[in-house]
């Protein structure tokens, strides 16, 4: 079976020349097919922060209100995507910026409220807004541009096939591509941030948990050691493996070749 990797970029990444410059560099190395996916979160808040609009997260998801929509729908669609594509196309990589609505690659349905604990141990109602839970992704098409020779990048946006944009989480996307994928690929999947894997100490960058299994993960949120986003960025990452990923991997955007990070299983 023909071999692709899917890598995610996070927000943190995407805002630091240095670290973006390296992560592209050794992407642009990876050999045969491949996808990127993008966040962009730090740059809607710090744009929405601007425009006087207020970010709220909870566990690490954003809730999207019709403002903040137009912001993401900006920053996630617009400038962090073509920025990404033009600075590939400088690397010799044909890449080609895609939201979901973009050929119908991914259809999702608003996120009902749902209930959520809070810190203090009560449970509170959340309603994230505009925000986007994946029902398809259309594995057909995509197949058709990696297989002419482009390179999707995906941005954090898909849609309701009703005409509305909705905010995914990349982290969502990225396994969802993943899984789709893998009728045709041996797919690896790789989150790309800037720690060097789950750490089990925040403060210890040498502190890398090197695999992580489902029944680790939950004792490691029971526990604390994994919290924040990490938290829907493993679910994410567990879920793909139970759906034939081959691998995933939670690694520093300058070590995504696949040999160093934590690996998911």
């Amino acid at each position: 079976m023909k071999k692709i990797t899917i890598v995610k970029v996070g927000g943190a990444v995407v805002e630091d020349e240095s670290k973006l410059s390296a992560l592209l560099d050794s992407f642009s190395a990876i050999p045969g097919r491949k996808v990127l996916v993008h966040g962009g979160g730090r740059r809607a808040t710090k744009i929405a922060s601007a425009l006087g609009i207020e970010s709220r997260m909870v566990n690490g998801r954003r809730i999207t209100d019709a403002d903040m929509l137009e912001v993401v729908t900006m920053v996630y669609g617009g400038l962090v995507n073509k920025n990404l594509v033009a600075r590939l196309q400088a690397h010799g990589v044909n890449a080609i910026g895609l939201t979901g609505a973009d050929m119908d690659v991914i259809r999702s349905h608003k996120r009902p409220p749902v209930p959520v604990a809070s810190k203090d141990g009560q449970t509170e109602t959340i309603d994230y807004g505009f925000v986007g839970d994946v029902d398809n992704v259309n594995a057909d098409e995509l197949h058709t541009l990696i297989e002419a020779g482009l390179t999707p990048v995906m941005a954090p946006l898909t849609h309701d096939g009703k005409g509305y944009i909705l905010n995914t989480n990349a982290d969502t996307i990225a396994a969802e591509t993943a899984k789709a994928l893998a009728k045709y690929y041996d797919v690896t999947l790789i989150y790309s941030f800037e720690k060097a894997g789950v750490l089990s100490n925040p403060d210890d960058e040498n502190s890398v948990i090197p695999s992580i299994t489902r029944a680790d993960f939950d004792r490691y949120v029971a526990d604390g050691t994994i919290a924040g986003g990490m938290i829907p960025k493993i679910e994410n990452a567990l879920a793909a493996v139970d759906a034939g990923v081959s691998r995933v991997i939670i690694t520093k955007a300058t070590a995504i070749d696949g040999k160093h990070g934590t690996e998911i299983r």
